[in-house]
């Protein structure tokens, strides 16, 4: 069995020796004595372990007595799962409190008793060693519970994967609705890949991202001349989708004169290009989105029946992110994952109140919003683990820090005061105000112990 490496960083050359000598049977040993051999080392060897000299002499390198914390907080950046253990004199236990703050495994006071820092760095190993396989299966989990790249497995999304394989097989046109950021594209892209078009081409387009004055010509392509700066011919969307599918985003947001065109080309899969005289006869499937009531937009005049009725073949309808138990969190660490290596953080995961934040917010911007809050995280957090405060995630944004009984009694209080005032203290009428007789509020004003505004008692 490979044996753990472990690097000791100490200027006192007797301390180095010994603890060389003493460990070097269960630990492949580097050495160092200051901070530029040490961070050479570290970079080089990426050790297990290190045994780190929290008082390094600062004349080693001319620079500061936070020599020690320094080669901590590269160490901690570099890989948070490597375990230090800062080896200090007893008038320094103010910089050990504090190296433990900044991610330090342990701390040991001199002078060293062997059996015990051997027992120390033993413990050490083990934990990193279940770090390390927590992260693994994490992984594995995330990866199980993946449907052609959408992550999640709650109740609500089965029902979302079950129609997707459901209409994944047909040529139907299906259309996705769910507010912004439940992702729609990732769900059209599910469609696209289990169905028997999933090696044509899948073509996106977003309908309320591109001005009226192009959509045309994006959509249908063009005709050298059809218009001043036309100077070639053009293939559009629908042309570039042939063989595969085309998706076409936030479609509520189509004017009405392409939608007539859109229209017919569900009608009889032909299309005309800008300027053009020949109807093109094409093979291609639509999957459209929307985060708008469609059926509102109809009778609001905005979107054409025919046209809705054309597209909701087939409704599939995203749950918001708080409706998917369960699922905050794994995407969390999905997001995590994907992100820490191109920001080139090496950070572990979520602390415990960041994971209980991240499963109990609103998310209001659902899927995207989490993405969003976690890139912003890895940038802002300093230390190993992201923290609730790294994810903006405190108490008034939307979290829930009381108990159910808690809020109502809240809500009862606030509810009380006012009518009191209302009422310039008068029972009776803050009573009917309330919808409870004199006897029950006089209970519940001793209950929380609300005191009388100025006013009579009585009517």
């Amino acid at each position: 069995m490979k044996k753990p490496t472990l690097l000791i960083v100490d200027d006192d050359e007797g301390i180095r020796k010994q603890l060389k000598w003493a460990l070097e049977e269960d630990y492949t040993i580097f050495l160092a004595s200051d901070k530029e051999s040490a961070l050479e080392m570290i970079s080089t060897n990426k050790p297990d372990l290190v045994a780190l000299d929290l008082g390094l002499s600062p004349h080693m390198s001319g620079e500061t007595d936070d020599e020690g914390l320094e080669i901590l907080h590269r160490v901690v950046k570099r890989d948070p799962l490597t375990k230090v253990i800062m080896i200090t004199g007893n008038e320094n236990k103010e910089y050990a409190i504090k190296a433990i703050q900044m991610g330090a495994h342990d701390y040991y006071f001199k002078p060293i008793d062997v059996k015990e820092l051997r027992l120390i760095m033993k413990r050490a190993v083990h934990i990193q060693g279940l770090e390390r396989e927590n992260i693994r299966l994490r992984e594995e989990l995330v990866q199980k519970k993946q449907f052609a790249g959408m992550v999640g497995w709650s109740p609500a999304m089965q029902d979302v994967y079950k129609q997707i394989e459901g209409v994944a097989s047909s040529n139907v046109t299906v259309l996705i609705e769910g507010e912004s950021g439940t992702g729609k594209e990732l769900a059209s892209k599910a469609i696209y890949e289990k169905s028997d078009r999933g090696k044509g081409p899948f073509v996106v387009i977003n309908c309320g991202a591109i001005p009226e004055n192009l959509l045309e010509s994006e959509l249908f392509g063009h005709e050298k001349g059809s218009f001043t700066g036309a100077t070639g011919t053009k293939i559009g969307k629908f042309e570039q989708a042939e063989g595969g599918t085309l998706f076409l985003d936030e479609v509520g947001e189509l004017p009405l004169s392409l939608q007539v065109k859109l229209l017919r080309f569900l009608q009889d899969h032909q299309i005309e290009r800008v300027g053009g005289k020949q109807p093109i006869k094409l093979d291609v499937r639509v999957i459209a989105a929307t985060n708008r009531d469609l059926e509102q937009e109809v009778e609001a005049g905005r979107f054409r029946k025919d046209l809705y009725f054309r597209l909701n073949v087939v409704r599939i309808l995203l749950p918001l992110l708080k409706d998917r138990f369960g699922d905050a969190l794994l995407l969390a660490y999905h997001f995590l994952d994907r992100h820490r290596s191109s920001q080139k953080r090496k950070i572990t995961g979520f602390t415990p109140e960041a994971e209980k934040a991240i499963q109990t917010a609103e998310w209001k911007g659902n899927v995207r919003e989490l993405e969003n809050r976690i890139r912003k995280a890895l940038i802002v957090t300093q230390g190993p683990m992201i923290t609730e405060k790294d994810l903006g995630l405190e108490n008034d944004q939307g979290i829930i820090s009381f108990s159910l009984k808690e809020a109502r009694e809240e809500l009862d209080k606030k509810y009380i005061t006012m009518a009191l005032k209302n009422s310039k203290g008068n029972i009776s009428k803050a009573s009917r105000e309330l919808g409870i007789n004199r006897v029950t509020l006089h209970d519940l004003l001793k209950k929380y112990a609300i005191s009388m505004p100025t006013g009579d008692d009585d009517e």
